[in-house]
């Protein structure tokens, strides 16, 4: 399942339930339901934060007229965890790797290591 997305407000922990997304060529702020994904160029909002948000003067907010919720999982994010569980099975394994050593070559996931059984008393 997804993380919960965080507002983007700086110090701000609570969860985003909106996203705002600027128009500059229209001199407008648009907050509307929390996108499907991160955007590079939109920021995430928590409730309080997307109803207090204000424009510099000359712009106009475009605000959502409707209820603002925390998205709930769907069977789209179980079907991604269980790809990327599937995925990490498919990965090859060397000797050495079962072993529970490491081999001097090009690591394919460089964030995993080998960690190898503590001996037995």
């Amino acid at each position: 399942m997804r993380s919960v997305r965080r507002c983007s407000r700086t110090g701000c922990t609570n969860p985003a339930v909106a996203t705002l997304t600027y128009a500059y060529a229209d001199s407008t702020a648009v907050v509307g339901p929390l996108a499907t994904f991160a955007e590079p160029h939109s920021y995430d909002l928590c409730e309080a934060h997307a109803m207090r948000l204000t424009a510099p003067k000359g712009w106009e907010v475009v605000r959502y007229e409707g209820e603002f919720a925390i998205p709930q999982p769907t069977v789209d994010d179980l079907t991604a965890l269980a790809e990327a569980v599937r995925e990490a099975g498919r990965a090859e394994r060397t000797p050495e790797a079962v072993e529970g050593t490491i081999s001097r070559g090009p690591r394919p996931h460089p964030h995993l290591r080998v960690i190898p059984t503590p001996p037995e008393d």
